[in-house]
Parts: C-alpha cells; sequence; structure tokens
C-alpha cells in the first residue's frame, strides 16, 4: 500500500512516503511559520525521489489537530485538493496519536504516556495513552495548573513528550505526581503518521473527508458592526 502523509499541524513541516510499510521517501522541516510555502515542494520532492505519481497513491493521511489554526487549514486544504485531484482516499488523523506513535517501543513507559503540546495560548493540548495506539479519552485543552485533577485518579508513572512537555511536567512535579520525560520527537513527524494510516486503513475502507480538530476558538475576532466605519 501507498500511503502519503503530509503534517504542517504545528511547529514543523514533514512529508513521507510509505509503500507497504517502509519508508522510502521522507523530508522533515522544523519551523513556526512558512508551512504553506514548504508543503508542496516537500510532496514534489518526495514524489520525485520514490518516482511515483501522485495518481499511484493508494491513500493521502494528515494531521487533523490540535494544532495551530493556521497549519491545520494548511495541511487539511492541500490534502484535500490533492485527494479531489487524483480521487485518492484521504485520512485524518490526530496530531497527539502521531506524536505517541513516534515513542520507540523501548522507551515506552511502564504507566501511562501525556502528550503535551503548545497552544500558543496559557494553556496546553493533552491527550492521555495507555498503550501505542490506545488514547484514553479525546484530546483536551488544559491550563497547567488544573493537569493533576484532569489526570484523576491515573496511577502508575507518567511519561511525558511533547513541545509543551517540559510545562506539564513542572506543573505535575509540583503535585507530586510521579512523572518523567520520554525522550522522543517533540514535534509531529509524517514517518509516524504513515504508521497510523496503515494500521487504521485498509485499501477498500471508507476514508471520511478530515476535517479540523479545533479544541478552542480563533484568536480572531468579527469586528464590531462587520468592519463598518463610524459616520
Amino acid at each position: 500500500m501507498r500511503i502519503l502523509a503530509m503534517d504542517t499541524a504545528t511547529s514543523a513541516c514533514s512529508v513521507a512516503l510509505s509503500i507497504d510499510g517502509a519508508i522510502v521517501s521522507h523530508r522533515l522541516i522544523e519551523m513556526v511559520r512558512g508551512q504553506a510555502e514548504a508543503l508542496a515542494p516537500m510532496i514534489a520532492d518526495v514524489l520525485e525521489e520514490a518516482d511515483i505519481d501522485a495518481s499511484e497513491l493508494d491513500l493521502l493521511a494528515v494531521t487533523v489537530g490540535p494544532g495551530a489554526f493556521t497549519g491545520l487549514r494548511i495541511g487539511l486544504a492541500t490534502a484535500r485538493a490533492m485527494a479531489l485531484a487524483t480521487d485518492v482516499p484521504c485520512l485524518g488523523i490526530s496530531t497527539t496519536e502521531v506524536i505517541a506513535q513516534a515513542v520507540p517501543e523501548l522507551t515506552w513507559p511502564d504507566g501511562s504516556l501525556l502528550v503535551a503540546l503548545d497552544s500558543k495560548r496559557s494553556d496546553i493540548y493533552v491527550q492521555l495513552f495507555s498503550k501505542p495506539g490506545q488514547g484514553v479519552g479525546e484530546p483536551q485543552a488544559i491550563e497547567p495548573e488544573n493537569l493533576s485533577q484532569w489526570l484523576g485518579a491515573v496511577s502508575g508513572p507518567i511519561g511525558i513528550v511533547g513541545d509543551a512537555g517540559p510545562v506539564a511536567l513542572a506543573a505535575l512535579v509540583e503535585k507530586e505526581i510521579d512523572v518523567s520525560p520520554v525522550d522522543a520527537p517533540g514535534v509531529p513527524d509524517a514517518r509516524a503518521l504513515a504508521a497510523v494510516a496503515a494500521r487504521r486503513w485498509k485499501i477498500g475502507d471508507p476514508a471520511p473527508t478530515p476535517s479540523p480538530l479545533y479544541l478552542r476558538p480563533p484568536d480572531a475576532k468579527l469586528p464590531r458592526d462587520g468592519g463598518k466605519l463610524r459616520p
């Protein structure tokens, strides 16, 4: 199965092509801005390196959030456009699951894994995983000081990964919860996204049009009076 995976949801831009479970081409650049300009050339490079046309793909995979509003729109718009142009199904995967997937088996914590992502605001995006691919509940936007209450009666040690990991770690250490950082990438990688997609989807399965996973309203506000100038 040929899967083209792409991510622009956080502070990186990555593309990977997986064929029958093996990554044959991959690009990843960490960037706060610029994904809109970087993504299309990266896709073209990956396909050219593998000598594959987009119409020959079996599946497109894209992260749907949580993440940055602009980044999510870039990835989703590109994936949807490619799906329409090539008649290739498109599957959406949460950013938190992709990051959890990238944690090596040998470093997976004995207890639970907490994925914590920077929201660029006072809260952080979090999701708990009991094992790879097994999320506990849905991703949430939580203020760090409320994190221990949100975790409730989770037993055993908790490993933390993600670009907001230090914030979550400090908040939970203060509450004397057994936590430790996990040595794994803090941003999504399209290689892990392709692995999740391959596990979740088989040729012939339906693939609903992916939609963004927004956990809070955007910062931008509509102007008063619809933007009309006052007399």
